[in-house]
């Protein structure tokens, strides 16, 4: 997604609590870290030519320390008959068990990630720039990640200080007498460089190594990351192709005799099913998932034996062909802690490659991070001595709801939740005299968890804190609103399923009075039926003005909608998260919750 410029994001948190509460009254550099084969139980298989590397993984954390909230903290797993059951999922105390008890009897162990680690996360981690999620990670024992384009969203210097420590450099220090020590394990960018220099902004690869066993590793970002990034955020980078790049470290891995190596990449795919245990090897290599993966896999130099993907938040363990025509595994473990991916690497000790990768068996492919498992201790008091310093913000009510309100929940285009927050927006900007908006457009990816009638480990009765607000719109990017032809506006509207968004739709929310069909029996932008398109009941004119609003990352034209960069008469409201909170205020109290919108902005013809 996006984030606003480095080093005003917190003040701007800040300065809207404040307004909310009186409104409301290098680990891996070249060999694993000392001590850490020696913590484990068993040797497992340590003789003869080969030796089985454990390779566990995840990606898209996003700061979920805590269990998300709703259906963004399970996972779907199709049973034995066919049908599907919701397992709840996540949170980093139980993340951290099931990490501990998959190394136990494995010597040859790693544990790398994907990507987005930190960035849109709720408000207990958020609020303190990501500290506690890169603490965390330090006591997961993560040996290297790659970084993914949320890594930008205060930009490189806020980045770099996440790797090497330091305190912020305006807000200084979160806990006294403490100074952040920054990441113990390595954030690789191979395809980030700056422009002046061409060279890469962090380590493009790393090596872990134990007992004559080395393993290489080339960490890359999604190549489309300025356009999901606002572009204070990338501001001075360049972001290379992904293939290209991660082979040309691939033979410089190999010059220097590292003959396995894995990529980590935060780019991902769409398997044909929503459930976490779907076998993508359907007949036809590669037909049970689709999107950029599977191109980038296809193209990746044969040199690197495993692909450890993100940023589409699914689920898969697939064989997808190399250049060579063998299969090589292509993973992903959902999002949000939710997963881990356990996977086998057959390593030779004579040529040094590996000889097998295995996803499939007892033991390979993806786990679900269950809560019925004890707690990590050590992650239960670091969470607890954060919550307690973000608790004169995040506990304080701002509103109640009467059921779960989904963002991002459902397969559904329209989302109750992204009705809401445009509904607020459009009444946060109405006024003449705050913008005059007609129209209020929201990136589905910019809401990023659902409002949970039930929170975790409360008493169900529907109260809504900041913190819990904080979550769904952690960005508090600021509000525009535009003048946008009608001719502009069914572009937009055209652009969520053409050009770069045809093969992933992104369907904008809308806010009231804003109707249309959205055909998907038709191709392209042609599945927006342009004469459906309507304002409270009247057809948009293509030749009219109309002021629409939306946040400064999709009004800049991110996500792929050029649209809504060619507006004019500019004018900056206040923050998304504040026209939330003041929405929820407004429309809701303990003897009268808001109820989840009754929907039906958008027709789906199928």
């Amino acid at each position: 997604m996006h984030a606003t410029p480095p080093g005003k994001r917190l003040a701007r948190r800040l300065t809207t609590a404040a307004a909310v509460l009186a409104a409301t009254a290098g680990v891996l550099s070249t060999a694993a870290p000392a001590g850490a084969a020696s913590a484990r139980q068993d040797k497992g298989r340590d003789h003869g030519r080969t030796v089985d590397v454990q390779l566990l993984s995840f990606n898209d954390l996003h700061g979920n320390l805590e269990p998300p909230q709703g259906s963004s903290g399970t996972v779907t797993e199709t049973q034995a008959d066919g049908t599907k059951k919701a397992i709840p999922a996540g949170g980093v105390e139980y993340l951290a068990t099931s990490l501990r008890t998959a190394r136990k009897g494995h010597e040859y162990s790693i544990t790398a990630a994907a990507g987005d680690m930190i960035g849109a996360s709720p408000l207990m981690t958020g609020l303190f720039h990501d500290e506690p999620t890169i603490e965390a990670l330090n006591k997961l024992k993560l040996d290297v990640t790659s970084v993914g384009n949320h890594e930008f969203d205060e930009g490189r210097a806020e980045l770099t200080r996440m790797q090497r420590g330091g305190c912020h450099p305006k807000e200084g220090c979160f806990e006294k007498g403490k100074t952040f020590k920054g990441a113990d394990f390595p954030y690789l960018a191979a395809n980030v460089t700056d422009e002046k220099t061409g060279k890469p902004i962090l380590k493009p690869y790393t090596i872990w190594q134990h007992k004559g066993v080395k393993v290489g590793f080339i960490g890359v970002t999604t190549k489309d990351t300025p356009n999901v990034v606002t572009a204070e955020g990338v501001k001075g980078l360049k972001f290379a192709d992904e293939v290209e790049t991660i082979n040309k470290y691939a033979k410089e891995l190999d010059r220097q005799g590292v003959k396995s190596i894995v990529a980590l990449i935060h780019e991902g795919g769409m398997p044909a099913s929503g459930s976490y245990n779907y076998d993508c090897d359907t007949p036809g290599a590669g037909a049970g998932i689709s999107g950029p993966i599977v191109d980038i896999a296809k193209k990746v130099t044969p040199k690197v034996d495993a692909l450890v993907t993100g940023h589409t938040h699914q689920a898969y363990a697939c064989t997808i062909p190399d250049p060579s025509g063998a299969p090589r595994t292509v993973t992903s473990a959902a999002s949000f802690g939710r997963l881990y991916t356990d996977t086998t690497l057959t390593y030779d000790r004579r040529t040094k490659d590996i000889v097998r990768t295995a996803v499939k068996g007892p033991r390979a492919g993806n786990h679900v991070v269950n809560r019925e498992q004890p707690k990590a201790a050590d992650m239960t008091k670091l969470i607890d001595r954060w919550k307690a310093l973000a608790a004169p913000i995040a506990n304080k009510p701002v509103g109640y709801i009467s059921a779960d309100i989904n963002g991002r929940g459902s397969e559904a285009y329209e989302q109750p939740l992204g009705d809401v927050i445009t509904d607020a927006q459009l009444e946060a900007l109405a006024p003449a005299d705050k913008g005059g908006a007609q129209i209020a457009f929201m990136n589905p990816g910019g809401i990023r968890s659902d409002l949970a009638h039930k929170a975790s480990g409360g008493e169900g009765d529907g109260v809504v804190t900041y913190g819990e607000a904080f979550t769904v719109q952690p960005f508090t990017n600021m509000m525009q609103i535009k003048d946008l032809t009608g001719a502009q506006v069914v572009a937009a509207l055209q652009q969520q399923v053409s050009g770069p968004n045809e093969a992933q739709p992104k369907i904008l929310q809308v806010s009231k009075g804003l109707t249309y069909t959205l055909d998907l029996t038709k191709k392209g932008a042609e599945r927006v039926v342009a004469s459906s398109v309507k304002l409270n009941g009247a057809p948009i004119e293509a030749g009219k003005t109309y002021r629409v609003a939306g946040n400064e990352f999709l009004m800049g034209g991110g996500d792929g909608f050029p649209a809504f960069k060619e507006g004019t008469n500019k004018r900056v409201g206040g923050s998304d998260l504040d026209a939330f909170v003041a929405y929820l205020t407004a429309h809701s109290s303990k003897g009268a919750p808001l109820a989840p919108p009754a929907g039906g902005r958008i027709t789906i013809v199928k």
